[in-house]
C-alpha cells in the first residue's frame, strides 16, 4: 500500500474514535477519510509505504496503535513526523525512513525488509536499499512489542536475578 505526503494522525484515526482503547477496534476506522478499502488491501500487503512527514498533525498514540491494530507490519516513508517516529517506536510498530524506497517501492510491488543489515529489497523491480540498521536494543523492544512491554520484562529479569 502506497501513500503521498502529509498524511495527518486525523487522516490515520479520525478524532470521533479517540475513545476507543481497543487496537482492533481502532483497526476499523483506520485510514477511513483517505481510503475505505484499507483494511482489505492491509490483508494483502501489510507493509505501509509513504511519502514525506507522514503521521503529521496531533500527537496522538491511537495512530500507530490503529496502524498496527489493522494488520501493519512495517512503515516505510520518506520521512515522519518525530512524535509519531517515537510513539510507533514505543508501541513496537517497526518503521524507517528511506527517501529511495519511498519513491521506488509501487503500489503492489512485493518487499522484503531486513532491519538487521540495513537492506530493503523491492523484489518485483529487483531493487535493493540501504538503510541506517536497527541496533540490538531496537529489535529486542519491536520484537517484544514495544517499550511498556521491553521494560516489564527487563523488571521481571531484573527481579528474578
Amino acid at each position: 500500500m502506497k501513500y503521498g505526503n502529509n498524511i495527518n494522525t486525523d487522516e490515520i484515526i479520525p478524532a470521533p474514535y479517540l475513545n476507543i482503547t481497543d487496537p482492533k477496534k481502532l483497526a476499523k476506522h483506520c485510514m477511513e477519510p483517505i481510503d475505505k478499502d484499507f483494511l482489505r488491501k492491509v490483508k494483502e500487503r501489510n507493509i505501509l509505504v509513504a511519502g514525506k512527514n507522514f503521521g503529521c498533525g496531533s500527537s496522538r498514540e491511537h495512530a500507530p496503535i490503529a496502524l498496527k491494530g489493522a494488520g501493519v507490519s512495517f512503515i516505510i516513508a520518506a520521512s515522519f513526523a518525530r512524535i509519531f517516529f517515537r510513539n510507533a517506536l514505543n508501541i513496537g510498530l517497526p518503521i524507517v525512513e528511506c527517501r529511495e524506497a519511498a519513491q521506488g517501492i509501487g503500489d503492489n510491488d512485493r518487499v522484503s525488509i531486513d532491519t538487521a543489515k540495513g537492506k530493503i529489497q523491492n523484489l518485483a523491480k529487483k531493487e535493493s536499499y540501504s538503510i541506517i540498521p536497527f541496533p540490538p536494543f531496537l529489535q529486542e523492544l519491536i520484537a517484544q512489542g514495544g517499550l511498556e512491554k521491553y521494560i516489564k520484562n527487563r523488571m521481571r529479569q531484573k527481579n528474578d536475578a
